[in-house]
């Protein structure tokens, strides 16, 4: 209950919530932490008498770390195209407090960890159809372009926190020119892809079973980027591993559902494959290193215990391409490896 929340932010979002209109029926001192991220994003919970399911979400973003209005377009494109995402029932962006639709409790990684084959199949069906929703939905100048600079910047990440700081290793000047060529390939395999609304995150932990499913949740650092890059997150997740016999499986469904509804994917599956690699090679980079400055920079050091699987994720897919031998190399060389 509230009493239990007792920092000066919690507070203040406890006295907004009071001075929301009474046909919200928020019932305030029943408010409860509900989740907290990788961000200073805070979310709680509270019942709601006037809202559909009888419950809201209250988000707390302190304005100084995080900016609000983003998660609000977003939220309005996604509802425009037929993606199941919270509604924003109140916003005080001065404050960087937002009060919104519960999706519930039920997160796609909960249920996928204890599907079958046939409940999985049918998640991930829905979860492929909401994504070519919010593909096919993609208009020019709604969201910030996902270019070189946001993804060299994202790349850096692995050699100044993964390496340097969780390692402890500076990279030689060998090592680096190295890396270099490296960057440069899985930078221009990116950008040579058709740009579409990218989440950035659309992966089980961020997925709810709900109905209309799936809800879809963290979303405000959407972008304008490569098209296979949702699909990567979806498949290669950093909590939940696949086969890659299933992970072919649903991307094929994926490839097949994309060309008959228009969606610019390779006509060649084989093709997009390898997009759908380098993209989240470049993302498996990027991950560790963000998963490095959580733990050293934010004081959150459960993340990196799911850094061996991106670990994994690298190291296979540069055995399977001759241009990525070097980056392999380099692994061996750091001793980055994972059971």
């Amino acid at each position: 209950m509230v009493d239990s929340i007792s920092d000066e932010r919690a507070q203040q979002l406890r006295a907004w919530l009071l001075a929301q209109p009474p046909a919200l029926g928020l019932a305030v001192p029943t408010l409860r932490p509900a989740s907290a991220d990788a961000s200073f994003r805070r979310y709680f919970r509270l019942d709601a008498a006037g809202v559909p399911g009888g419950s809201a979400i209250a988000m707390d973003a302190p304005p100084d770390k995080e900016d609000c209005r983003p998660f609000v377009h977003v939220a309005q494109l996604l509802a425009a195209a037929g993606v199941h995402a919270p509604r924003v029932l109140a916003a005080d962006l001065t404050q960087g407090f937002l009060l919104l639709t519960d999706l519930g409790h039920a997160t796609y990684l909960a249920a996928l960890r204890q599907a079958d084959a046939t409940r999985a199949d049918a998640l991930m069906s829905d979860a492929i159809d909401a994504l070519l929703r919010w593909q096919q939905a993609t208009q020019p100048g709604q969201l910030p372009a996902y270019d070189e600079a946001l993804m060299r910047r994202e790349l850096n990440l692995f050699p100044d926190w993964y390496v340097a700081r969780h390692l402890g290793r500076d990279l030689s000047t060998v090592q680096r020119l190295a890396l270099e060529p490296m960057f440069r390939r899985i930078l221009d395999a990116c950008l040579a892809q058709p740009t579409v609304y990218v989440h950035r995150d659309y992966m089980p932990r961020n997925l709810m079973v709900a109905a209309p499913n799936p809800g879809v949740l963290d979303f405000q650092d959407a972008v304008a980027g490569p098209i296979a890059y949702d699909l990567a997150s979806l498949l290669r997740d950093a909590f939940l591993s696949w086969d890659e016999e299933r992970e072919i499986d649903w991307a094929i469904r994926y490839w097949e559902r994309a060309r008959r509804v228009g969606l610019p994917v390779r006509a060649d599956f084989g093709a997009f494959w390898r997009d759908l690699e380098w993209m989240a090679l470049q993302r498996h980079l990027k991950v560790l290193g963000i998963f490095a400055r959580i733990n050293y920079r934010d004081g959150k050091p459960h993340y990196l215990a799911d850094a061996p699987r991106f670990v994994r994720y690298v190291r296979a897919t540069a055995l399977r391409y001759d241009e990525l031998v070097p980056l392999l190399r380099l692994f061996d060389e750091l001793g980055i490896v994972a059971p």
